[in-house]
């Protein structure tokens, strides 16, 4: 933080808490908590180990610095521990009504809330808030917490306006985004890291999915659009942090007790251990990361393109995505914007980019579901080695490599085999290193109904990553149809 900046906070907090403008409710621990009150950033993420007085700050901020607050937990009941300190905090200030979640202090407001559901966001459309705060924020998903925060304001013109996350290390792979939204702090491969509490500007473009770092707060044009930056911030705290937890030996002891890479998350508040899969993931993380282990390596030896999946934009946000296919080894993505491949002609402009020219030796496969199919048509008369697929055609007899589950469509067919083809026993495939690929191969999740397989719609995996999983179609149908004889899985 700039000094100047540090030094107004350090005012404005010995204000908050000066006996002259009433009674003192709360007041900060020395160190990483005193510092994430008095941030300037926008969006601040202050935690990582437990014990470190992540809830305590939420409540502290709401009682001492904002005027309206809303403070947000998943679900509901876990809730219940937060309201009874929020009661202990307010003491004979504070009036809390535990039916409906709010508590009323002198020219306070404390909202208690929930969102279980991504359907659930939608119940807090237009409640505006000086502070939005996330407890636990690894919990949700990136959609919920971009739609929550977007009504953070407030109609006071010296009222602070902020959003503060806390919460330890993802324990699961829906957590993730959580380090590429603050990833100068969190991302240990981060070109350009970033000290804790130093501020970072970002933008978000057009698309409300994609963050752009910027060199300040000055606006900035992207896509001929005027942008204005909002700050961001990481400051860590450790159980040692906290005077009131740090000498209990017995609350120490449970956290040393915790398995790995749990008790690292837990004690140390490390961002980079391995998180446990979800047990219904159809690609295990492991497995994925082996892959691309393996692709610098074989880069040389890659031969000609073999295939090539073609996943082609469904509206003006997303991205038509080419995934070359050579052998074991596949190349980069190539992402266009849908606005650039809005007809047929356009998408196969690109196609034969990719293969300097529609050449009948490289497999085509595109998803030939609503706009694709104008491409496929226009390739089949071109001559092309095209395959058209329907995801959600049905796969036949087609079973898994143990004959034991069929596979109820053709997108299970896709994925359950792309799964078993990255089994670490024999698999020699090669992916490139890219993040994108890596959030989007490893979210869908696969039941089984009836006897058969099957993988969770694009529209769930939307839900919960926060963008269409296009790379991810786009490398599963080049492997699909490299495997096959040219032939319309309709």
């Amino acid at each position: 933080m700039r000094s100047g900046a540090w030094s107004t906070a350090l005012l404005r907090l010995a204000d908050t808490v000066s006996p002259e403008s009433g009674p003192v409710l709360w007041t900060p621990i020395d160190g990483p908590q005193t510092q994430a009150l008095v941030s300037e950033a926008d969006e601040l993420f202050y935690g990582g180990a437990a014990g470190g007085g992540k809830s305590d700050l939420l409540l502290g901020m709401a009682a001492t610095q904002h005027t309206r607050s809303v403070i947000f937990r998943r679900e509901y009941p876990q809730l219940r521990d937060l309201i009874d300190r929020a009661d202990e905090i307010a003491g004979a200030n504070g009036q809390i009504n535990r039916g409906s979640g709010v508590m009323q202090l002198p020219g306070r407001k404390i909202q208690f809330g929930s969102c279980p559901h991504e359907k659930d966001k939608y119940r807090w459309q237009g409640r505006p808030h000086d502070l939005k705060a996330f407890d636990e924020i690894t919990t949700f998903t990136r959609p919920i917490f971009m739609y929550l925060k977007t009504w953070a304001r407030s109609a006071l013109p010296d009222q602070r306006v902020r959003i503060v996350a806390t919460g330890n290390p993802p324990s699961t792979s829906d957590g993730l985004w959580v380090i590429e939204y603050w990833a100068p702090w969190l991302d240990r491969n981060h070109p350009n890291p970033a000290a804790p509490g130093e501020l970072r500007w970002f933008v978000t473009n057009s698309d409300g999915e994609t963050d752009i770092e910027v060199d300040g707060p000055e606006p900035v044009a992207v896509d001929g659009e005027v942008l204005y930056p909002r700050s961001r911030t990481f400051i860590p705290a450790l159980l040692s942090d906290n005077p009131y937890l740090s000498t209990d030996d017995e609350y120490r002891a449970v956290i040393q007790s915790l398995p790995e890479p749990l008790r690292s998350q837990m004690l140390y508040g490390k961002f980079d251990v391995s998180v446990d899969d979800d047990q219904w993931q159809v690609i295990p993380t492991e497995w994925y990361d082996m892959a691309v282990l393996r692709w610098e390596a074989m880069k040389a030896a890659a031969g000609p393109m073999t295939a090539l999946g073609v996943d082609v934009a469904r509206g003006g946000k997303d991205n038509t995505v080419l995934m070359p296919k050579h052998g074991a080894w596949y190349g980069r993505p190539n992402l266009v914007p849908g606005k650039e491949c809005r007809t047929g002609r356009e998408v196969v402009r690109e196609v034969v980019k990719m293969t300097s020219r529609v050449q009948s030796e490289v497999k085509i496969g595109i998803d030939v579901i609503g706009v694709g199919s104008s491409p496929y048509d226009l390739l089949v008369d071109a001559g092309a080695t095209v395959s058209g697929i329907n995801f959600g055609a049905g796969a036949d007899d087609a079973t898994d490599r143990s004959g034991k589950y069929k596979l109820g469509n053709i997108r299970a067919a896709a994925y359950w085999g792309f799964r078993e083809a990255l089994d670490p026993e024999y698999s020699d495939i090669c992916l490139p290193p890219d993040k994108a690929l890596r959030a989007e191969m490893i979210m869908p999740r696969w039941k089984v109904r009836n006897g058969r397989i099957y993988i969770e719609s694009k529209d769930d995996v939307v839900a919960r990553l926060g963008r269409s999983p296009d790379i991810a179609d786009a490398t599963v149908l080049a492997w699909y149809v490299d495997r096959r004889r040219r032939i319309e899985f309709w």
